[in-house]
This record gives C-alpha cells, sequence and structure tokens, in this order.
C-alpha cells in the first residue's frame, strides 16, 4: 500500500508547481504598444523616442503622460524578515516579492518590479532606494527587520518626492485600525476608553499601536510586552526609541501580569503566547487580534472556550476576520498614484481605515459572495473586515485615499473626485462606465421590475442593488419565507413584504384574478381553466409576464435557469401583440477594446430578411443608449456577393430592405466577420465600403453563429455580457441566460427601468 502524501506535503508539492509551471515564476513584461511594423518601431525608439524624452526633460511631471512611472511600483527588500520565514536573504525572498507584485496588479490593476537587494546596512539600502526614484512613481518597502526597516523608510521619506510605505509596518496597521474600528463598533466601545495589550516590539506591532494612538487610544493605557516581558521604564535589554516610547512606569514585567481587564489583545509574535486563563481575566467581550503566521498566539476555539463572546481576528484564511494586507496596500498606492501624492501620510492612512470599515459594513457584493463560497459574510464578530475579492475595494478604498491626498496638500495632479470614483468603478466593474447612460436614463422614472425567479440568489442580490444604486422598485416571485430565510442566510438587509412586494405562487390573494386573465388570453389556444390555475401556480415566467400584461408591473426579467425559448414562449402568448413581437436578442459583449453587439442571439433561428433588418435597426437603437454610434456589419460567409448561398441571399435582401427604409447608421454587408472588425481586410474585398472602421454590431443570419460568437467572445475572449436584450417587446420583457450574474441581473434591471418613451 502507497502511503498518501500529507496535508503539508500536498500543499508543497502544488505550491512548487504553480511556481514552476508554465513558465518559471509569476511575472512577465508585455508591451503596450504595438510593434508590428517600422513604423511602430520608429515611434517608439529612433527617432521618435526622443520627442518623449524632450518633454519629459522641459517638464519632470511628463514622465507620468509619456511613461509608465505613472502606474509603476517598486517592491523593495533584502530578505531579513521573511513572512514567518525570517532572515532568509534577498534572493530568496524574490518569491514573496514576486507575489506582491501580482497582487498589485491583480487587485489594483498595478504594474510592479519586485528589487532584492543585497545590502543590510540600513543606510546603504536606503541610499540604492532613493536613486530609484526617476524609474517608479512609489516605493513600497518589503521584509526589512526591525529597527532597520524605521531608519530605511524614514530617509527615504525624507529623501525622496513619491510615495514610500512600508507595508509590514503601515498596511498591517491600517487593516487592523479598521478591524479594531469594527470590533468596537460591535462592542460599544470607545477607543479612548479600552485598555490594549500587545506582544511584539517589532516594526508591524509598532506601527500598529502607533495608529491606535491615532485613532484615539490613550498612551497610558497601553501596555507593551515582547520577549523580555513587559517594556517598563528603565528596562535596558533589547531595547530602541520605538520600544521606549511605550515603557510603562510600574513594577509589573509579565503579559500575565498585565492582560487583566485589557479590551484589546494585540498580538503580533508567536504562537500560544496567549493563555486561556489570560484571556479569562480579561473584560467582557474581548477583542483577540492574535495575528502570527501560521499559528496565532493563541487558537480561536481555545479563546471561546473561556470567553464564548470573544470577537477574535487572526492571519489565517480558514478562520473568520483574517487581517491581510492586501486589503490595503494596492487600494492606498491606487489612490496616492492617480493624484500624483508626493507621499502617504496620516489622512491618508486614516481615509483607508474608514474606507475598509465602512465597506465591511455594508452588505457583501455578489462577487465577494462568489469567491467565498459557503462563508458566513453579514457585518458583526465573525465579519469586520471584508473579503480580499470584494471588487468595491478600489472604488472605496482608492476614492477616499485620493480624496484625502487632495485634502491634505499631497496630491500634484488633484481630479474631479465624483468622475474619479466613476472611473474606478468602470474599471472593477467593466460594465459601470458603459452602463452608465442607462442608469442615469433609468433614475427618470421608478419603474416597477418583477424578477421571476424571485428565491434565486443572484436576484435576492439584484433586488438588494436596485433598491441601493436605482429608482427602480423591485417585484419578486417566490415563497417569503424561502426569500427570508436565504436573505437572513446571505446577509442582505432586505426583506420581503418590507423592502419589496413578493408574489407567493402557493398562496397569493390575487391567484384568481392571474388565472382568470390568463384563460382570457389563451382559451382560444386550447388552454382550459384547470390548466390555467396549474400554470399560475408553477409557472414563474407565466406569473410575472400576466403581472405585466394586467399593469401591476412595468417590466420583466426572468431566465435565470432554463431555456430561452422556453421562457420566450409564454412571453409572447401573454404580452405579444401585432405590435410588439420578438425579433432578436442582443448580447453586448464588452472587450478590451470597447464593446461588440451580436444580434441575433436567441429568438431567430434563421430570421427572414425582414427580422434581420429589424435586428440591425434595433440593434443601433440599442448602441446610441449605451453611447455607442452603430455600425452595423451583416455577417454571411458570402462575401459581397462572391458565394450565392441562401444566408448570403438573405443578407442582401435585408440589405435592400435598410437602403429602401433609410434608417439613420452606417451599415455594410454582407461580408465575413473578419471584414467586418478589420477595415484593411474589408478594404482589400471593397474599396469603395460605405463603413470607415471597425463594425461595432454583427448582426448574423443564424442564430447558432450569433450564439456561437457570444459564448467564444465570452468565455475564451474574456468579453463580460450586457444581456441578452429582448428586441420588439417595447422593454416589458427580458430573458436572461443562466449563466448571468448578480451585476448582469442588475444590468439588465437598469435597461429594463428605462421608459419606454427614452427606450425608442
Amino acid at each position: 500500500m502507497v502511503d498518501q502524501p500529507s496535508d503539508n506535503e500536498t500543499l508543497r508539492q502544488a505550491a512548487l508547481f504553480y511556481h514552476e509551471h508554465p513558465k518559471p515564476g509569476k511575472l512577465e513584461i508585455r508591451a503596450t504598444k504595438p510593434m508590428a511594423n517600422g513604423r511602430d518601431l520608429a515611434r517608439a525608439y529612433s527617432p521618435g523616442v526622443a520627442e518623449a524624452c524632450l518633454e519629459i526633460r522641459d517638464e519632470a511631471a511628463n514622465a507620468a503622460r509619456y511613461t509608465s512611472r505613472g502606474n509603476l511600483v517598486a517592491v523593495v527588500s533584502n530578505g531579513t524578515a521573511v513572512l514567518g520565514l525570517g532572515n532568509i536573504g534577498a534572493l530568496a525572498s524574490k518569491p514573496v516579492m514576486e507575489g506582491k507584485a501580482v497582487l498589485f496588479k491583480k487587485f489594483a490593476g498595478i504594474d510592479c518590479f519586485d528589487i532584492e537587494v543585497n545590502e543590510t546596512d540600513p543606510e546603504k539600502l536606503a541610499d540604492i532606494v532613493c536613486a530609484l526614484e526617476p524609474t517608479f512613481g512609489a516605493i513600497n518597502l518589503e521584509d526589512i527587520k526591525a529597527p532597520d526597516c524605521f531608519i530605511v523608510e524614514k530617509l527615504c521619506r525624507e529623501r525622496m518626492n513619491i510615495p514610500v510605505f512600508h507595508d509590514d509596518q503601515h498596511g498591517t496597521a491600517i487593516v487592523v485600525g479598521a478591524a479594531a474600528k469594527n470590533a468596537l463598533h460591535v462592542t460599544g466601545k470607545k477607543f479612548e476608553d479600552i485598555k490594549v495589550v500587545s506582544t511584539g516590539g517589532g516594526a508591524a506591532g509598532i506601527a500598529c499601536l502607533n495608529m491606535l494612538l491615532k485613532l484615539g487610544v490613550k498612551r497610558e493605557n497601553v501596555w507593551l510586552c515582547d520577549l523580555h516581558g513587559l517594556v517598563y521604564e528603565g528596562r535596558t535589554e533589547d531595547m530602541n526609541p520605538q520600544k521606549a516610547a511605550y515603557a510603562q512606569p510600574t513594577d509589573l514585567r509579565t503579559l500575565d501580569e498585565v492582560i487583566d481587564g485589557a479590551d484589546l489583545f494585540l498580538g503580533l509574535s508567536g504562537p500560544n503566547v496567549l493563555k486561556p486563563e489570560m484571556v479569562a481575566r480579561m473584560t467582557r467581550q474581548p477583542i483577540i487580534f492574535a495575528l502570527a503566521n501560521p499559528n496565532p498566539e493563541i487558537q480561536p476555539d481555545a479563546a471561546r472556550a473561556v470567553a464564548p463572546d470573544a470577537i477574535i481576528a487572526t492571519g489565517r484564511s480558514d478562520v473568520p476576520n483574517q487581517v491581510n494586507n492586501v486589503l490595503c496596500f494596492p487600494f492606498i498606492f491606487r489612490g496616492a498614484l492617480d493624484v500624483g501624492a508626493t507621499e502617504i501620510n496620516d489622512d491618508m492612512q486614516l481615509a483607508c481605515i474608514e474606507g475598509i470599515a465602512e465597506l465591511a459594513r455594508q452588505t457583501t457584493s455578489a462577487e465577494a459572495a462568489a469567491a467565498y463560497q459557503g462563508e458566513q459574510m453579514t457585518f458583526g464578530p465573525d465579519y469586520l473586515i471584508p473579503k480580499p475579492f470584494d471588487p468595491r475595494l478600489m472604488e472605496v478604498v482608492s476614492t477616499a485615499v485620493a480624496k484625502a491626498a487632495m485634502d491634505s496638500g499631497a496630491a500634484t495632479r488633484p481630479v474631479d473626485i465624483k468622475a474619479y470614483r466613476e472611473k474606478l468603478q468602470g474599471s472593477v466593474f467593466r460594465s459601470a462606465l458603459l452602463m452608465r447612460p442607462v442608469f442615469d436614463a433609468a433614475t427618470s422614472a421608478s419603474r416597477r421590475i418583477v424578477l421571476a425567479e424571485g428565491e434565486e440568489e443572484r436576484v435576492l442580490r439584484c433586488a438588494q442593488a436596485m433598491l441601493e444604486e436605482t429608482t427602480e422598485k423591485p417585484i419578486l416571485i417566490g415563497r417569503p419565507e424561502v426569500i427570508e430565510m436565504r436573505c437572513e442566510r446571505l446577509g442582505l438587509k432586505v426583506r420581503p413584504n418590507v423592502d419589496f412586494p413578493v408574489v407567493n405562487p402557493e398562496n397569493d390573494p390575487r391567484y384568481r384574478d392571474y388565472w382568470e386573465t390568463y384563460h382570457k388570453i389563451m382559451c382560444r389556444q386550447g388552454v382550459t381553466p384547470d390548466l390555467a390555475r396549474a400554470v399560475m401556480r408553477t409557472n414563474l415566467t407565466a406569473i410575472a409576464a400576466v403581472m405585466v400584461y394586467r399593469d401591476e408591473a412595468d417590466s420583466m426579467i426572468c431566465g435565470t435557469f432554463g431555456q430561452y425559448r422556453w421562457h420566450l414562449n409564454y412571453i409572447n402568448q401573454v404580452l405579444g401583440t401585432p405590435t410588439l413581437r420578438p425579433h432578436g436578442a442582443l448580447s453586448m459583449m464588452i472587450q478590451e477594446d470597447g464593446p461588440l453587439f451580436i444580434a441575433d442571439t436567441q429568438v431567430r433561428p434563421e430570421p427572414s430578411p425582414e427580422e434581420i433588418a429589424e435586428s440591425a435597426i434595433g440593434a443601433a437603437r440599442h448602441a446610441r443608449r449605451f453611447g455607442v454610434e452603430p455600425a452595423v456589419a451583416l455577417c454571411s460567409q458570402s462575401q459581397f456577393g462572391n458565394l450565392d448561398t441562401e444566408s448570403g441571399r438573405r443578407m442582401r435582401e435585408a440589405m435592400a430592405i435598410l437602403d429602401a427604409r433609410g434608417v439613420d447608421f452606417v451599415y455594410e454587408g454582407e461580408m465575413n466577420v473578419d471584414s467586418a472588425l478589420d477595415p484593411e481586410t474589408r478594404a482589400r474585398h471593397l474599396p469603395e465600403s460605405r463603413m470607415k472602421g471597425a463594425a461595432n454590431i454583427l448582426v448574423f443570419a443564424h442564430g447558432d453563429a450569433a450564439n456561437g460568437v457570444r459564448n467564444i467572445l465570452r468565455l475564451k475572449g474574456n468579453g463580460l455580457e450586457v444581456g441578452p436584450i429582448l428586441m420588439g417587446m417595447g422593454n416589458r420583457a427580458h430573458i436572461v441566460t443562466p449563466s448571468i450574474t448578480a451585476r448582469g441581473l442588475l444590468n439588465m434591471a437598469a435597461i429594463a427601468g428605462t421608459p419606454v418613451a427614452q427606450y425608442g
């Protein structure tokens, strides 16, 4: 029998494989400009590069315009205090620094070089760092042992005119400050009243205490212990000025002697330092931040055994309240870089704390919930700070930091803070900027949107977001007790029949009205009263359609599960009229270089020429709602008549229909997709094409082709879908697909919330 590897060995092997394959390391450099021909080379290097050099020579601030410096950070370390590994040297620290660089890019879009330096003399190390100033917009010092780190940071901050931030100190202090702020909020205590006992006199420990003082803790209420016991006045062993600032005038000498009545234990030392009997002598609802990694100063279960009401945070990800610096450093640097800050000052750090703490008190985002499935993320003792994968961190925290930099005078490139926040939101939620005109239009009316699958988690999160971010009024179909239970479990603030009305299929006073309405509509299409009753008990889409028909809702959204055309059938039955009939589904695929609209992705398997023309007209109208001037390509295997195929003939007839109608947008066809998207390819086939530039709307002759392109762009092209938008129904109904996210549902709700007059 072969022995199975231990969990630790499995993790070790997986981590090493991750670092080695498919290519060694976690970083690479990619060009941001094309380098495809001699013209590109002449602009990027000689002679064109000289023009950028001269602009920077004449005005140093132009470096942020013509180079990457304004978005470039250096992570600098000498490897003398790495994670829990200690002094392993500069070279061995490189995987950590590469990892830090990856986090900068992942969470805040900041480019980063890791720089490992073989220099242990703090003054010489400072000289090296200062000499790097022309290359970087900011410096992140990392894993430098105390007290050397204090010296390096002080010298660099004095001599450099860019932000210098020692994350081990200030990043830890900021996240601890946010967690402490919310822990006191939960317990009803105040900073100025609490007693703090801390273990760990290193850089992080001292910085955390300094931050707590800035938040209001009184100096005389802080008791600092290290390996040698309490830091007291007159002690000479292993002392430095930073520790001496917290020396107490007392005869007490040990942690055990000073823990009595402590409100907050702050541990940045080693495992099992805090004993259960010590916790028992702390105050009610003791706050225990046991942050030693990988093993904390006390295990949470041991602390709760003697203090069941304890509020506990650790540095571990497998228990609630992980104090993780990634909540801070990407976003404080983002805000600092974007306003050209010359430093990261106290005001900016305090703003960062407030932003992190405030976000934890809000409803958890759907994106964070998806990344941490199964975890309870409702503000309270077990959820003091947000999760790193909460995408709102950049918008909230970086905006707060940028504003503080401007208010404190540290910014050299002030920004309009409202526009800046919207820009950040757009970089996190790629649909945000394109959806802005739609959301703005939706605010002119308070339309009632019925969400058919009201018990679904994504729908519940969408409903909450609608109430928080729009003027729309959600109506949910589902069992109230199930909705109530799921809102509670998901940590949502909204409640059924309090924040939004609910239609209960199992027991609703309108049931008779609904089935009679449905029977009246369908009685000559084979639907009996008994069948109508059954449909109104079981078919959520039909119920939603009947509500819109009866003017109890202005629009409906369905389709989070089930097949598209099944839903479409019931919408057609109830809401279809001679003037309202679905003629296509439009998906907006947001690519890195902008939006690309695809039609018809769902409704017509083989649309007629008239339906193709209708789809083109509808798609153009919708593109303008998103602020995009339409350029429509009618796509086919045939290229400007070179094949006499059935799809080519339909496309040519559709072109003739558009010509006859005199539409007010650019269109061209029939053509291949490459000709639609590449003007040079198109020019080789049809030099006199009426379309200039790339198409932004692709209309296909087959539903399979349109849906296939949509899914390829979504799954392999990293395209973000808004839609599908059901065209032809006067904005009374939309059918989404099962892959839609809560954010996608919110976007569809904004589309459904646009008044019909503005809908066109």
